[in-house]
């Protein structure tokens, strides 16, 4: 690492001490992930299928819930938007977000809507399969409304918003579109993570973050090489008229294009790789946190970064610390 590498790492811890005084605005698809533990000892002798024993079960906040859960754990205050079932999911859900200190005010209670609960089973640290629970006529609930209408009506008081879109039905076209008009009369920082349904409607934005995968599909390149990367990254400049596209890239890090600047990548800086889930949030949380203390977006990305590189270290969905994140930072300065 170079010097001048060095004295942006140190630059970088410098603006984490910051994210205390920050207020993000998370609207999005709120979610519960459930997570069932064991062990494999045997094949069922009714199929062709692993016997697992349960050692352990646990409950954590997902979609755009982790994105909260993640603004948190880094030090920021968070206002949560969205939508809950009158279930026992959304209920844990809610009492999950008030027990972190999470502004509940804009989630409201949906009749006849099902909270999202994804259910993981784990052995020996492998994902065995995924039992999905969701009602998706969430965007059609009165709920949904008054929640979109929370999030327009309480843009200004917060420092950053994050739309942390999975396609569930709160992110709308109709409030992408009112989200943009807004932004153009009175610009304030607004972050995306991105999903297919939406690729069409999202305009005018500070951020936004696909993976790979997403941002192929979005710019019809498909990724396969620098020179695809850099034609596909800045097709979605030009589509979403953003001022910046950071690509997430898994095991090879992340890219950032902006408006009148050079591309920059950012390798992983990842140890180890136990599970991605959630990381995706993480990365979101934390550029939201920095933009909002007054980071520039290189600076951001670094951050993201690190702490998606120590996220993907956990098993299942999970944060990183303000703590954490600067003895990393501090940790590769000095390694050099």
């Amino acid at each position: 690492m170079g010097a001048s590498s060095k004295r942006r790492m140190v630059r970088a811890d410098g603006w984490v001490t910051r994210f205390g005084k920050c207020d993000v605005l998370i609207a999005g698809d709120l979610m519960l992930d459930h997570f069932i533990w064991g062990e494999v000892e045997r094949v069922s002798p009714e199929a062709p299928v692993p016997v697992v024993r349960v050692t352990e079960e646990s409950a954590r906040l997902g979609g755009a819930a982790n994105v909260i859960s993640n603004v948190r754990a880094l030090g920021g205050e968070a206002r949560a938007c969205g939508v809950v079932g009158s279930d026992p999911a959304g209920r844990d859900l809610v009492a999950m977000l008030v027990a972190l200190g999470v502004d509940t005010a804009g989630v409201y209670e949906g009749r006849g809507v099902q909270t999202t609960c994804k259910s993981r089973v784990l052995a020996q640290r492998q994902q065995m399969i995924r039992l999905d629970r969701e009602q998706m006529a969430a965007a059609e609930t009165r709920a949904a409304a008054r929640a979109r209408g929370h999030l327009l009506a309480n843009l200004w008081s917060a420092d950053a918003v994050v739309l942390s879109d999975y396609g569930k039905g709160m992110v709308t076209p109709e409030l992408l579109q009112a989200l943009a008009e807004v932004r153009r009369r009175r610009p304030f920082t607004l972050i995306v993570d991105p999903k297919d349904a939406n690729f069409e409607h999202y305009d005018g934005v500070s951020l936004v973050t696909p993976n790979r995968d997403e941002a192929s599909r979005a710019s019809g390149v498909e990724i396969s090489d620098q020179r695809s990367l850099e034609r596909a990254g800045r097709a979605l400049l030009q589509r979403w008229r953003a001022e910046a596209v950071l690509i997430t890239r898994g095991a090879e890090g992340m890219s950032l294009f902006a408006e009148g600047l050079p591309t920059r990548h950012f390798p992983t800086v990842a140890r180890r790789v136990f599970d991605v889930t959630g990381a995706g949030d993480t990365v979101v949380a934390t550029c939201a946190l920095a933009l909002a203390a007054g980071a520039d977006l290189p600076t951001a990305s670094i951050l993201a970064n690190h702490a998606a590189g120590l996220v993907v270290g956990e098993v299942g969905t999970a944060s990183v610390s303000a703590a954490q994140l600067r003895d990393d930072l501090r940790r590769r300065a000095v390694q050099g």
